[in-house]
C-alpha cells in the first residue's frame, strides 16, 4: 500500500537503447563538445541522425550505445504496458523518465506522448510527472512530448553554468533553460534539479536559482552528487545538511514554490507534493 499512497518512478526502455538518463542524475543529450560556450550559434535541430548523438555523461553510470537506429526501432506496445502496470498497482502519482533516444529524429517524442495518453486512458485519476531529456532545440519534438496531458514536466539542469564544461560537456546551459521556459509557456508546471558537491560555489548556486526564476520554474530539487564508480567524476565535497537547509531557505525567498534540498534528495523526492 505504501506505493499507492505516494508515487512510482518508471523508466520506459527499448530494445535499441542508446545511452540514457539515470533518474535523479539525468543528463540531457547533445553532440556539442564545447560546454555552453557557443549560445549564439544556430542550435536548431535538423532531425538528422548523427552517430555521435548518443553519449554518456561524466556523472552517470550509463554505457553509451551506438547510433543510427531507425524511427520504427522501438517497442510501440510499451506505452500500453507501462500504463497497464500503473493501473494494476493503482498508482496515484507516477514519475516517468526514459532512455535517451538521441538517434531518433523526433528524440522519442511520440513514445513519450503515447505513454502519457495511455496512462490517462487506463488510469484517469493518476497524476503524472514526466522527466524529459534535452530535445536539443527540436522544439517541435518538445511540443509533442508534453501535449499528452501530464501535470508536471521536469528537465534537469544538473549543475551550475560554470561547471558545464566539466560535468555536462555535451549539454548547453542556456539551451536547457530555454527548454524549461518553453515548457512553462506551454502552460505546464515546471521542475528541475541540480547536484552540489562538484566544486560549485554558493554564488554559483544562487545564480542558477536566479536563472531558473527568470525561466519561471516552479520546483527545484538540490541533492548531493555521489560518484557512481572511480571512472566517473570525483566528489569535490560532501555538503553539510545545514548548507542544504540554507539553499532551501534562499530558494524559497527567491520565489520557488517548492525547494527540495538535502543530501539524499533526487528528482522524484516528494514528487506528489509538486502538483
Amino acid at each position: 500500500n505504501f506505493i499507492n499512497e505516494t508515487l512510482i518512478t518508471m523508466v520506459f526502455t527499448s530494445d535499441c537503447d542508446s545511452g540514457y538518463e539515470e533518474e535523479g542524475n539525468e543528463g540531457p543529450d547533445g553532440n556539442e563538445n564545447d560546454g555552453d560556450q557557443g549560445d549564439d550559434e544556430d542550435e536548431s535541430d535538423t532531425g538528422e541522425v548523427d552517430e555521435d548523438d548518443v553519449y554518456d555523461e561524466p556523472f552517470t553510470e550509463i554505457q553509451t550505445g551506438t547510433g543510427g537506429y531507425l524511427d520504427d526501432e522501438y517497442d510501440e506496445d510499451e506505452p500500453r504496458r507501462v500504463a497497464e502496470a500503473i493501473r494494476l498497482m493503482e498508482v496515484k502519482h507516477a514519475v516517468i523518465t526514459s532512455v535517451n533516444r538521441d538517434e531518433l529524429k523526433d528524440r522519442g517524442a511520440e513514445i513519450w506522448y503515447q505513454t502519457v495518453v495511455q496512462i490517462k486512458k487506463q488510469s484517469p485519476n493518476t497524476t503524472i510527472e514526466t522527466l524529459i531529456p534535452d530535445v536539443k532545440a527540436n522544439w517541435e519534438a518538445l511540443d509533442r512530448m508534453i501535449e499528452g496531458g501530464q501535470e508536471v514536466v521536469s528537465h534537469n539542469m544538473e549543475t551550475v553554468e560554470e561547471l558545464y564544461r566539466k560535468v555536462r560537456p555535451q549539454g548547453k546551459y542556456h539551451r536547457s533553460l530555454e527548454q524549461l521556459q518553453r515548457i512553462k509557456e506551454s502552460g505546464h508546471r515546471t521542475k528541475t534539479g541540480f547536484m552540489v558537491g562538484l566544486g560549485e560555489t554558493d554564488e554559483q548556486v544562487y545564480k542558477i536559482m536566479d536563472d531558473l526564476i527568470k525561466a519561471k520554474v516552479d520546483v527545484v530539487t538540490i541533492g548531493q552528487y555521489l560518484q557512481p564508480t572511480k571512472m566517473h567524476l570525483a566528489v569535490d565535497s560532501f555538503v553539510h545538511p545545514d548548507k542544504f537547509a540554507e539553499y532551501k531557505a534562499v530558494g524559497l525567498e527567491k520565489g520557488f514554490e517548492y525547494v527540495e534540498s538535502g543530501p539524499l534528495v533526487r528528482s522524484s523526492y516528494h514528487a506528489e507534493r509538486h502538483l
